[in-house]
């Protein structure tokens, strides 16, 4: 058992399963549009719109609005203090699965 975890450290905003596809593609894509987060993430338009949502309160993620010719385009990035939890997060992930790990004598 290691002492070092705290389970507080677990970001609830981020844990559920959507928010942290959200997160985790992001990290790597820098900003993505709606219809391809929905694709990767294999979610409805309501279900993203409310994680995103969610995210963008919390200020890890930034959403903008605008149109291309008539069709309007939705995109998300993810924020610094966005990047900072999430490596927090990871770091908090990690320190659970370095717990749940046997040790040898």
């Amino acid at each position: 058992m290691a002492d070092d975890f705290d389970i507080n450290r677990i970001d609830e905003v981020i844990h559920g399963r959507v928010r942290l596809g959200i997160m985790a593609y992001l990290s790597g894509a820098g900003s993505a549009d709606f219809g391809e987060l929905k694709t990767r993430l294999q979610t409805t338009d309501g279900n993203l719109s409310v994680h995103l949502r969610k995210l963008e309160e919390a200020g890890f993620v930034e959403v903008t609005k605008r149109f291309v010719g008539r069709k309007p385009l939705t995109e998300a990035r993810l924020t610094e203090d966005g990047s900072t939890a999430f490596l927090r997060y990871l770091d908090a992930i990690g320190a659970l699965h370095a717990a749940a790990r046997p040790k040898s004598d």
